[in-house]
């Protein structure tokens, strides 16, 4: 399972090493690469809550996904900031 990014690998060697599922990895992954694309290849660090929130707000809005798939993504980026970048969102997001 290895991309084209060192740091979406290092993300799955980290989840594989947790034994997250494989298919949680490449959903989790998805959405992070989205997220790091649609802010023109910022990198997480440098970002934070009005990032995510810009993103998840796009992914209703613009792309017409449910709110069910924003919550995935949601998800997706709670760990990413959680885990890898070590720095927990403070959003308190309610999408209904």
């Amino acid at each position: 399972m290895k991309t084209r990014s060192p740091y979406l690998n290092y993300i799955a060697d980290y989840m594989l090493t947790r034994q997250y599922s494989l298919r949680t990895i490449n959903a989790y992954l998805g959405w992070i690469a989205k997220f790091i694309h649609f802010h023109n290849k910022r990198h997480p660090s440098s970002m934070g809550d009005a990032e995510v929130k810009a993103f998840l707000d796009h992914i209703v809005l613009k792309r017409n996904m449910s709110p069910r798939t924003q919550s995935a993504a949601l998800n997706a980026l709670a760990f990413l900031y959680k885990h890898i970048v070590k720095n927990e969102l403070s959003l308190n997001l309610n999408f209904a």
